[in-house]
């Protein structure tokens, strides 16, 4: 028996890389999968059928349940009918993880409107818009009585929480906001029976190999036999423990690499000061200066 029997998955950018681990994962735990990918280069251009349709191949190939989708999800109308899909097909929708990624690096300098633009579509505005149109369906089940255990897993980045990286203003802008979303969301949709995480990967996929920089870190080989620390294998399980209906955790974000998991927390007070009269700007400099900069 499965950790996901019975369970519907929709998983975005499933063709390749963690996405496509999180799929042949899923699918091995009982779950009936949605492999969405559009199929888009390293910078979102272009689309190609293919790599969902793979992926599929190989999950129904070893007996398991899957079906490949090529909707936009930088789109509503995309997002929409992805939902749609897996409910059609399979007639219900359990799990939502969000993972569909592009890069189009640049320094804040030379950044151009559409590098910027095209990578918060995909990754902010697509996140948001499958949370948006899975939120409405579970919120419609849970007023009509019906019972909910839902779950989403959406993806952050080192680059957006622990690890600011130059050239990924647009990146981890994008990631931040993830991160943000992912606790909103879980606030709001507690009451119709969701539960809402976030990860924060790091592993070799096709995306962190072209990341200047990082490539040669990722690129290492690995002996036959040792444990690959980058291996996006690595990162499935706990997306999937997270999607199992049992599950406790929401509002949470981990970072998640090789055999390390550890769970984040987000903005925090660090140093304090006040007063009982107004402000001035010599008195806000004296008190500021006994702060170290970081």
């Amino acid at each position: 028996m499965g950790a996901l029997d019975g369970r519907v998955a929709v998983i975005t950018g499933a063709g390749r890389g963690i996405g496509r681990e999180h799929a042949l994962l899923f699918a091995a735990e009982g779950a009936a999968v949605v492999v969405n990918d559009l199929g888009g280069a390293n910078d979102g251009s272009g689309s190609d059928a293919g790599p969902a349709q793979e992926v599929v191949a190989e999950i129904t190939a070893a007996g398991g349940k899957a079906v490949a989708s090529t909707a936009d999800v930088a789109t509503w109308d995309g997002a929409s009918r992805l939902v749609e899909q897996a409910v059609a097909e399979f007639g219900k929708l359990d799990v939502v993880v969000n993972n569909a990624g592009i890069l189009r690096d640049a320094f804040l300098a030379g950044m151009t409107e559409a590098q910027w633009d095209a990578v918060i579509a995909v990754h902010l505005k697509g996140h948001a818009a499958v949370l948006h149109h899975a939120a409405a369906y579970w919120k419609a089940r849970a007023k009509a009585g019906e019972p909910v255990a839902a779950a989403v897993i959406n993806t952050a980045s080192a680059s957006g929480t622990t690890l600011p990286n130059a050239g990924q203003a647009n990146y981890g802008a994008a990631k931040a906001g993830i991160a943000a979303l992912t606790l909103v969301a879980a606030a709001e949709l507690e009451r119709y029976g969701v539960r809402v995480n976030a990860i924060a990967p790091i592993a070799r996929t096709r995306l962190t190999l072209a990341t200047p920089g990082m490539g040669a870190i990722f690129a290492q080989e690995v002996e036959e036999g040792e444990f690959d620390a980058f291996s996006p294998a690595n990162i499935a399980p706990l997306v999937a423990y997270l999607a199992t209906e049992r599950c406790p955790h929401t509002g949470q974000v981990f970072a998640v690499q090789g055999g390390s998991i550890q769970l984040l927390r987000g903005w925090s007070v660090a140093e304090t000061t006040e007063t009982e009269d107004p402000w001035t700007i010599g008195e806000v400099g004296s008190r500021l200066s006994a702060w170290s900069p970081t």
